[in-house]
């Protein structure tokens, strides 16, 4: 079982790797206005289900995303605590780093 700190690592990796795909930001940013259901997002992305619904399993696993069944239909929404914790990891890099020289190695 992995430790809450061997989790961060992993759930940051995986946010940005369902970041690296074209159609997953679009899809992202369809659910930036609302909850969606597939086949509007299928609709809108111009995509068929099965190519969507490969991504969606992206985001999902990567926390980005929630999905929730109501009858035959599963509706997405994006997952901002997940947001909050890529943008905190980026934001970590600004503040009060200072990057020293590399010390001689094997002299």
């Amino acid at each position: 079982m992995q430790t809450p700190s061997a989790t961060i690592p992993h759930l940051i990796a995986a946010g940005f790797h369902a970041l690296s795909d074209p159609l997953r930001i679009s899809v992202l940013e369809l659910l930036r206005q609302r909850e969606l259901c597939v086949c509007d997002l299928c609709d809108a992305l111009g995509v068929n289900q099965s190519k969507l619904s490969f991504h969606l399993k992206t985001l999902k696993e990567a926390g980005l995303v929630n999905s929730r069944q109501e009858g035959r239909w599963i509706y997405y929404s994006l997952n901002l605590p997940q947001f909050s914790v890529l943008e905190e990891y980026l934001a970590g890099f600004s503040r009060n780093c200072i990057i020293s020289s590399a010390r001689s190695c094997c002299d």
